[in-house]
C-alpha cells in the first residue's frame, strides 16, 4: 500500500513538473508537446469568433488554434476549484472555456470545460464563453 501511494505521489509530481512558463506568458507542456496561451481572451465570444481569434492570435509567432476537448481537459487540476486549473496558469477566469470539439449529438453545440470546478459540458455555439488558445510546441 505504501509503495502504491509513493508511486502516485511521484507520478503527480512528474506531471506537474512537465509544465513550464516563459517570459511571454506561454505555458509549455513537455508531455503533450503543446503550448498554451495564459492570457484569457479580453471578452466573451461565440464559438466561431473563438476559432477566428485563436487562428489570428499573433502571440510569439502565431500558429495558434482552439484546443479540442481532450487537450483543454488536460489543464484541469482536480485538487482545485475556482479555478480548477494548474497553478502555473496565472490568468484564468473561473468560468466556461470553448473547445473546438463539436457535440456529436447536436451540431449546433460544442464542448466546453467549466474551469470553476473542472467539469465538461455542452454549449450552443452561439453562446459566449472564454477562450484559451493552444499550439504545437515550438
Amino acid at each position: 500500500m505504501k509503495r502504491i501511494l509513493l508511486v502516485l505521489i511521484i507520478s503527480a509530481n512528474i506531471l506537474l513538473a512537465d509544465l513550464s512558463r516563459d517570459a511571454n506568458g506561454i505555458v509549455s507542456d513537455s508531455t503533450s508537446a503543446l503550448q498554451w496561451q495564459d492570457n484569457t481572451t479580453p471578452t466573451l465570444m461565440n464559438w466561431n469568433e473563438a476559432i477566428s481569434y485563436c487562428e489570428a492570435l499573433d502571440l510569439d509567432g502565431g500558429a495558434w488554434r482552439l484546443p479540442n476537448i481532450n487537450e483543454l481537459t488536460s489543464l484541469v487540476d482536480d485538487t482545485k476549484i475556482d479555478p480548477a486549473i494548474y497553478g502555473i496558469f496565472q490568468n484564468t477566469i473561473s468560468n466556461d472555456y470553448w473547445s473546438s470539439t463539436t457535440d456529436a449529438d447536436n451540431s449546433e453545440g460544442a464542448w466546453i470545460v467549466h474551469f470553476s470546478y473542472g467539469g465538461q459540458g455542452g454549449s450552443y455555439k452561439t453562446n459566449d464563453n472564454y477562450v484559451r488558445c493552444v499550439r504545437a510546441g515550438q
